[in-house]
């Protein structure tokens, strides 16, 4: 009996990996696809996110079958709990996918006032949060996991930053309105992705530390300032 858990376990990990490549591989096709305006890809990214929901539904159904046929405890239990809520996020982050290429689509170029946003800046550090709380995930690395939570404020500054930026580009032309409000959504995509990304690094150091920090909790515990709060 043992031993069947143990595989389903294993079974769970790897489907999540491969979910965790699918979606990695959208978030690196979109951003290619606005950088280099090509339209192909954006397309691709729209067409791959059914084997994104087929994943998703997968991964539900073995958790659904692991708590149904077994009594996970401790880190086990931790593992299947979180694996739902990060197969939620990593499913999100695929429609967020689907979203920023609709929008690019809709925009069909880079606007002239492009070189003033923060989107390529955006796009970078984006990427590497969702690398690093996957890698975090498949190395059960909560310090990997801690570096992805504590970068989310930086791409919450860069997309208020592009707000401001586009607010004042429609308010100087308002030619530029359509094209703008696309950038908006885009830029606010990518705000998501990342809220996405530092889930899953929560979930992370949950199932590493057994300790959890979501929000904003982790400003206590990483500044060594964690107390006992009995209050209800």
């Amino acid at each position: 009996m043992e031993r069947h858990f143990d595989q389903q376990l294993d079974k769970l990990k790897t489907k999540i990996i491969k979910m965790c490549s699918l979606v990695d591989e959208q978030v690196e096709f979109v951003i290619k696809a606005l950088e280099e305006e090509n339209k192909e890809l954006a397309q691709l990214v729209i067409e791959r996110d059914t084997k994104v929901d087929k994943f998703d539904l997968k991964i539900d159904k073995i958790c659904q079958k692991i708590f149904a046929l077994n009594q996970p405890v401790a880190m086990d239990l931790r593992l299947i709990m979180s694996a739902l809520t990060i197969n939620s996020n990593l499913e999100r982050i695929g429609d967020i996918t689907v979203n920023i290429a609709d929008s690019f689509l809709i925009a069909g170029r880079k606007p002239a006032f492009y070189p003033r946003l923060k989107i390529f800046e955006m796009s970078k550090i984006v990427k590497e949060m969702i690398k690093n709380a996957i890698d975090s995930f498949i190395d059960n690395n909560a310090s990997l996991a801690k570096k992805v939570i504590e970068t989310d404020d930086l791409l919450d500054e860069m997309n208020r930053y592009n707000h401001k930026v586009l607010i004042e580009i429609m308010k100087e032309d308002k030619n530029n309105i359509e094209e703008a409000v696309s950038y908006l959504v885009i830029t606010r995509m990518l705000e998501r992705m990342g809220d996405h990304a530092t889930n899953i690094a929560e979930d992370v150091y949950f199932i590493v530390e057994a300790q959890m920090i979501k929000h904003n909790y982790e400003k206590f515990i990483f500044n060594g300032n964690e107390k006992e709060d009995d209050e209800d």
